[in-house]
């Protein structure tokens, strides 16, 4: 095959450090905005972005010459910087992030949740969330290592 296809989709969450409430609700669209810029400056695009006061999700669709790890580099740094100069000095992202594979078919679904972030956290926190999606998904891990 002489050209690469692919559809990468994936749903990523992570924190704010010690998932403090520092994204104020009227911030959140601007900071929604920012990180899906900074998606498509790295070649990607984000379907969705949402979130609360100490958490964000988004679902990305990203091309296979740029490795998660090193989006995610991009995505919190960037997003981080842009938070400490104009909203909040002290903000700071969690040091992980989780990301989940989506299929097509699961797409529409995936969009609602995120967009209907504040209306899950009524009943749940993030901790509850985070923890449903690993046994959900399978992943393992250690607890001791996953809150900082």
């Amino acid at each position: 095959m002489s050209h690469t296809y692919t559809k990468l989709l994936t749903h990523i969450l992570f924190s704010t450090k010690n998932r403090e409430p520092l994204i104020a609700t009227p911030v959140q669209p601007q900071l929604h905005a920012y990180i899906g810029g900074i998606v498509r400056d790295l070649g990607g695009s984000a379907l969705t972005v949402g979130g609360v006061a100490d958490h964000i999700h988004f679902l990305v669709l990203m091309p296979p010459r740029i490795a998660l790890s090193d989006a995610l580099r991009e995505i919190k740094s960037g997003s981080s910087r842009w938070m400490k100069d104009g909203q909040v000095p002290n903000f700071a992202w969690q040091t992980g992030f989780a990301a989940f594979s989506v299929s097509q078919t699961r797409v529409p679904e995936t969009l609602r949740y995120i967009e209907t972030q504040a209306e899950h956290h009524k009943v749940k926190s993030f901790q509850e969330e985070l923890l449903e999606f690993l046994k959900g998904y399978e992943v393992e891990y250690d607890e001791r290592y996953l809150w900082d």
